[in-house]
Order: C-alpha cells, then structure tokens, then sequence
C-alpha cells in the first residue's frame, strides 16, 4: 500500500496545483450565491431553491473535475513519459492505476467538502436558526461525492485503452445511461417484445445507477435520508467501483506501452 499511498498524495499534490479546480469551485460557490438572491426573491421556497441549486453546483462541478481530470490521469502521464519512468520502478501498473484514483477522489472530497459548507452557510444566511433537518445537506453531499468516485472509476476504466476524447465521450454517455438504469426496470406504456424487455432489464443491473445516490428533491424540501439508503449506497458505490478498478487494473496491465 505504500506505493499506493505516495502516487495518491503525488496525484493530489498536483490536483491541487492546477488553478482549473479553484475556478470551478469559486465558480460553483458564486451559483450558490446566486441562489441566496433568487431564494431571497422566492418568498416560502428559499431553502427549496438555495438546497436544489446548490447540491447541482456542486454535483455539476464534481462531475467536470471526476470526468475531464480522471480521463486524463492516465493519458497525461503517457504524453509525458514520465508512465514509463513510474513503471520502471517496483511500482506495478494496478498500484499506479489505484494510487491515481484515490488520489482524486481526495481531491473531490476537499472540493466538495469545501462547495458543501459553502452550500450550508449560504442556508445559514438565509435561514437561521437552522433545524436539524438542514444536516442532511451533509448527507447529499456525501452521497455525491460516492457518485463522483464512481465516475473516477468509470474514467480511469476507458483511458486505459482508448484516446482521451473516446474515453471522456464514454463516459459521458454511461453517465447518462446510468442516470435512466433505474427506469428501465419499471418501463410501463411501452410495448416491446418480452426478449427486448428482458434484455433491457439485464442491461440496467450492468449500468451503474446513479439514482442510488440521487437525495437531492428530499433533502431540498427538509425531508430526511434513510439509513439504510446511505448504508446501501455505499456499500453500492465500493462493490460497483472496486469490479471497475479491477477491469481497469486487468485491462491496463495487457496494454503495451511501447
């Protein structure tokens, strides 16, 4: 794990460098201000308008970063040769492909940690005391952040073995195809064949689905989260990303890097 560790800090370390992250960030806490005018200006729905546009500013910027970065974490250290540097030490290529992965989910965690207190102080401004009920903001994030881990791993999986544009586009269109998994088991008014029904059943327990961690319409009208639904999309998130982290570890180790 050690290995694992010093490429994760390393991958980290440069995130954190990269002036793109603080943009996004200033600009996804300048749409939660935005959201404390509109929310002023919506009188009996501020907290509803300031939660809903501050959890998409923050699942919209999460996701630019898990994208374009993640797809890059690969295909940037090729470009520069400095893979084959890293490789030529004991490093093994899974070691690599993890430390990266921890690496930027580490650096989503303090972007969304820092996005989710600006989200809540902007709350706090509009809306003080604050209840209980507001807590479960935390809880959105949190659930957002498991989400952006696994479109990390997404991303990591297709720059293995395609070119940067293929793997970003791919993984754009299964984040759409995930975010639709959940109605393909209930499709009601469609008439299809049994074959095709079936098939299309099959495939929305391959496609990861998003709608596991999706609280955000609850937790904007002070509604609370189940328990058990964070317990089981965690326990989601890790077994879906870590069968990803090992198709990619599988899939990078046969790549010939030469």
């Amino acid at each position: 794990m050690k290995n694992v560790l010093t490429v994760a800090a390393n991958t980290f370390r440069e995130a954190v460098r990269d002036r793109v992250l603080y943009n996004l960030v200033v600009f996804a806490l300048l749409m939660i201000a935005a959201a404390i005018f509109v929310g002023q200006i919506s009188i009996g729905i501020e907290q509803s308008i300031i939660v809903s546009l501050g959890l998409t500013a923050i699942s919209v910027i999460g996701l630019f970063i898990a994208v374009f970065i993640g797809v890059g974490l690969v295909s940037k250290e090729m470009d520069k040769r400095t893979l084959y540097a890293l490789l030529a030490k004991p490093l093994e290529r899974w070691q690599f492909l993890l430390g990266k992965f921890f690496g930027l989910v580490l650096t989503l965690a303090v972007n969304t940690a820092a996005m989710g207190i600006g989200l809540f102080l902007a709350l706090w401004v509009v809306k003080h005391p604050l209840e209980k009920m507001d807590l479960y903001v935390f809880v959105a994030v949190y659930l957002i952040l498991l989400k952006l881990a696994l479109i990390v791993a997404l991303a990591l999986l297709f720059s293995c073995f395609t070119t940067q544009f293929l793997a970003i586009l791919f993984t754009a269109v299964l984040y759409v195809a995930g975010a639709f998994a959940a109605g393909l088991r209930t499709m009601q008014g469609v008439n299809l064949p049994s074959s095709t029904t079936a098939m299309l059943h099959g495939i929305s327990y391959v496609l990861p689905n998003f709608e596991n961690f999706n609280v955000m319409a609850a937790v904007a009208h002070g509604a609370g989260v189940p328990g058990s639904m964070v317990l089981y999309a965690t326990a989601y998130a890790v077994v879906y990303g870590a069968v990803v982290l090992a198709t990619a570890a599988m899939v990078f180790s046969r790549r010939d890097l030469k």
